[in-house]
This record gives structure tokens, C-alpha cells and sequence, in this order.
């Protein structure tokens, strides 16, 4: 049975993990027979009001936020090593670009969590699958731009546009599929990076993302 890891990065889609997305993800994973452990950075996050989108002035643990998803099985990011399993894929929803990295205010000269940083380049340097959800390419894309990794986001021409400032290749991509870079072993969805895309369709382009990372890993 393969292993695979999965990166959360808290709970909701404005400030963690989308939930969708991460759920699809957990379900492809499994009916393609993988074995499934979620990690989180341990790390203080602030919390925004997912009804208003309004910063609610609190901080939260990502760690803990993040075990609602997990139902509780989950492990400190530092604690994941690429030796230990045979791929790894990080959800979407704005954690990605809030929480494990500052893309949402610095595109493509943001800083990547040190951790996820190390865990993208373990991957890549063992040659194992990495996989990306929505606005989470945007990491891969920071890490290994230099190694000229193709991903894709959907069609949204300005953050495609801060994409392939990183040196990464950005490709169009429909909600219900996914694309494949065979030569770096990474495949990405754009989810709902398509706003008004429905739970039926999200969940089509993330079922073929887990069906490809399995049967590489």
C-alpha cells in the first residue's frame, strides 16, 4: 500500500485548508487504495470570520485547526520526511498563500515555510510525486521555478502571470481536470481557484490528481 502525506494548512477556506478540497482529496486517496497521514506546521495563525471574510483579532493554533479536518490524526510538519512515504500533495484554500507561505502579499518574491520548503525539495530530490490543489501550485512553483516545473492554477492571468515570475511554466487547466508534469513528478488542479465552480466538478479534477499521484507513487 502506498503512503502518502498530505499538508494542511488550518481549517476553512479563507484562512486554512479548504474543506472541500481537502476531503475530495482524502476520498480520491483512499478509493485509490493509498494509505493517508495529514501533517500541519505547528504555528500561531490569525483566524478570519468565514461569513464576513472580517480578521476576527484572535490566533489560533494552524496544528489544531488543521485536526478538525483530519479528525484528529495528525503530526507537526517537522515530523514528515519524504524517505518515509511515496508522495505528498498539499489542499488548497488560502492557508496555502497566508499561512504556509506570504504569497498572498508578495506573489512571486514571497518566503516559503521552512518546513514545506524542505519537504517540496525532499520530494523532488527523491523523485516522488508531489501534488497541489487550487492556489497551493503557487508553492511548488516558488520552490522549484529554477527547475522549470510546469502547473496550473486554471485561468487566472494574474496570478499565472506571478507564477511564471518564480520561472515556473503555468498551463490552462478546466475545473474537472488536472495537469501532469512528468519530468519533475508533479500534478495540479485549479479546484476553486474557479470561484463559482460546484462541489461535483472540484471534485472531478481532484479525483484524477489522486488516481495520478497513487499509481506514480
Amino acid at each position: 500500500m502506498k503512503k502518502i502525506a498530505v499538508v494542511l494548512s488550518g481549517c476553512g477556506h479563507r484562512d486554512g485548508s479548504e474543506i472541500t478540497e481537502s476531503v475530495s482529496l482524502l476520498i480520491g486517496l483512499h478509493q485509490a487504495g493509498a494509505e493517508v497521514h495529514c501533517f500541519a506546521p505547528d504555528i500561531q495563525i490569525p483566524i478570519t470570520n468565514h461569513i464576513n471574510g472580517e480578521a476576527q483579532g484572535e490566533k489560533r493554533s494552524l496544528l489544531t485547526e488543521a485536526a478538525r479536518i483530519a479528525r484528529g490524526h495528525i503530526q507537526s510538519l517537522d515530523k514528515l520526511h519524504a524517505k518515509d512515504f511515496d508522495a505528498v500533495v498539499f489542499p488548497g484554500g488560502y492557508g496555502a498563500a497566508k499561512n504556509l507561505s506570504n504569497w498572498a502579499e508578495k506573489g512571486a518574491q514571497c518566503e516559503v515555510n521552512p518546513d514545506v520548503k524542505r519537504v517540496i525539495l525532499e520530494f523532488h530530490s527523491a523523485s516522488k510525486p508531489i501534488g497541489a490543489l487550487c492556489i497551493a501550485p503557487v508553492l511548488v512553483a516558488k520552490v522549484l521555478g529554477d527547475k522549470k516545473v510546469t502547473v496550473t492554477i486554471g485561468d487566472d492571468a494574474a496570478t499565472a502571470a506571478e507564477i511564471e515570475k518564480t520561472g515556473a511554466i503555468h498551463e490552462e487547466c478546466p475545473v474537472n481536470d488536472y495537469i501532469t508534469d512528468r519530468e519533475s513528478k508533479v500534478v495540479t488542479t485549479p479546484a476553486y481557484m474557479y470561484g463559482d465552480a460546484k462541489p461535483n466538478e472540484v471534485f472531478a479534477g481532484i479525483f484524477g490528481l489522486a488516481h495520478e499521484i497513487v499509481e506514480w507513487a
